[in-house]
């Protein structure tokens, strides 16, 4: 007797051959359908705000104190970007003083920290633990805590008002991050390459510099960009370190527009959306090296 089996994927079929959808995907439909709408929604509430200080920027000044609100029904306007961008605007020196700084700073930091986290990888160390979490503690303080001891300290080295004490600030307090995080990264890498290379007649600096290295590119980026972004937004510091108006960083310098019998808002959000604008375009032209690098080490299936 010939036994019949059922080819694969009938077993959905109903009598008269109608394909008989399974609850689960109407579930989980319904459920996508929910979830986008959700984040949608979220999405909406999250931009409102920066939706509402572009529009602010692009209005004239009599537009932006108009009553009822001028929503859309108002010509746009650059005056307040050019005005940004002029020579004499103390917000585009805060802007030039944030990039040296944010910059130089989370250089510094990754220069010191990746080597650093590669030998609390690879090395025995004595009390490594112990040391390790003495490094993550300096992070557990608000900066606002310090700042007076880095302010007496700073006033007899001579560095108040002066970017090279802000770029020393900002490396101190990115280099514990950047050791934790580069370390997570470095332990992801076996140790059996570097050994391998060892065999073939590398030194130990030279088999983690040209075997190690190039698989620590993702994480380097991702990490640079988290130490980026915070001297990029500090403030505590850049206020109470830097009187200098030609010194200032740019958080404080737009902190500054805000004072006084008139306040000039369009200038405001021109500022702050220019100031949002140097982070995101670095964190784009690096986002493949990001999504690999906070995606490493991660399960895989």
């Amino acid at each position: 007797m010939a036994t019949h089996i059922q080819p694969e994927g009938l077993a959905d079929k109903g009598i008269a051959g109608e394909t008989v959808d399974p609850p689960v995907r109407r579930e989980r439909k319904f459920g996508s359908g929910v979830e986008i709408l959700l984040l949608t929604i979220f999405m909406v509430v999250m931009l409102f705000p920066v939706i509402w200080m572009l529009e602010t920027a692009l209005k004239e000044t009599k537009d932006i104190y108009a009553v009822p609100a001028k929503v859309f029904s108002f010509s746009p306007t650059l005056d307040h970007f050019q005005n940004v961008f002029s020579s004499d605007s103390p917000v585009f020196k805060g802007f030039v003083n944030s990039v040296i700084v944010a910059g130089f700073s989370t250089l510094i930091a990754t220069v010191l920290g990746v080597p650093a986290a590669w030998a609390y990888s690879r090395f025995t160390l004595k009390a490594k633990k112990d040391q390790l979490f003495f490094i993550l503690s300096t992070r557990f303080m608000p900066p606002v805590v310090v700042v007076i001891p880095v302010f007496l300290m700073f006033r007899d080295l001579s560095l108040l008002d002066t970017r090279l004490g802000l770029v020393l600030v900002y490396a101190a307090f990115n280099l514990p991050f950047t050791i934790w995080m580069m370390k997570g990264f470095i332990d992801e890498v076996p140790a059996e390459y570097e050994e391998a290379a060892m065999l073939d007649g590398f030194s130990r600096f030279e088999a983690f510099w040209r075997v190690t290295m190039p698989l620590l590119i993702p994480g380097i980026a991702a990490t640079a960009v988290f130490a980026l972004i915070f001297s990029w937004n500090e403030f505590v510091f850049s206020i109470f370190l830097i009187t200098d108006p030609d010194t200032r960083t740019a958080p404080s310098a737009i902190a500054g527009l805000i004072g006084g019998t008139t306040i000039d808002w369009g200038l405001v959000a021109a500022s702050a959306m220019t100031f949002a604008v140097p982070v995101l375009v670095f964190a784009f032209l690096v986002r493949k090296h990001l999504v690999a690098g906070v995606t490493l080490g991660a399960v895989r299936r």
